[in-house]
């Protein structure tokens, strides 16, 4: 049985298709463009520190250059396997049923932010500015110059 599901999955691994092609397609194609500038970010980060550490030119370009065709055809493959694929196309289904706010509420909701944020600033800084005064009066605190 296990060579069946060993066998099912290399024979996923290889297929060039896509898992319906037509569905959630911008849901896959941003996870697939997230997930690949983790990995190519990750792969440069890898060939400074292989330069670094005295490898030649060709070993730090190299080997992140190999792997980073491996982890392109790896995230390829992730978004049209079936679990994450319809996964991924739930989640564009539900993202089509959000209400977003208009232009105005989102300018209101913004004002509100921001202006508590501002308040909060001010009432902790007139806290900062009384207990400072207090300890420095009654001398747990030098007067600062």
């Amino acid at each position: 049985m296990a060579k069946t599901a060993e066998a099912g999955f290399w024979q996923t691994q290889t297929q060039f298709g896509l898992y319906k092609r037509n569905q959630g397609r911008l849901t896959r194609q941003l996870t697939a463009i997230a997930i690949a500038l983790i990995a190519l970010i990750g792969l440069w980060r890898l060939s400074q520190f292989l330069l670094s550490y005295g490898y030649e030119r060709p070993i730090s370009l190299g080997v992140p250059a190999i792997l980073a065709a491996v982890c392109l055809w790896m995230i390829y493959r992730a978004v049209n396997w079936p679990k994450f694929a319809d996964f991924l196309i739930a989640v564009e289904a539900e993202m089509d049923k959000v209400t977003w706010p208009t232009r105005n509420e989102l300018q209101r909701a913004t004002t509100v932010v921001i202006a508590t944020m501002l308040f909060i600033g001010l009432v902790l800084l007139a806290y900062d500015i009384f207990w400072a005064w207090f300890f420095t009066l009654v001398g747990l605190l030098e007067r600062a110059v």
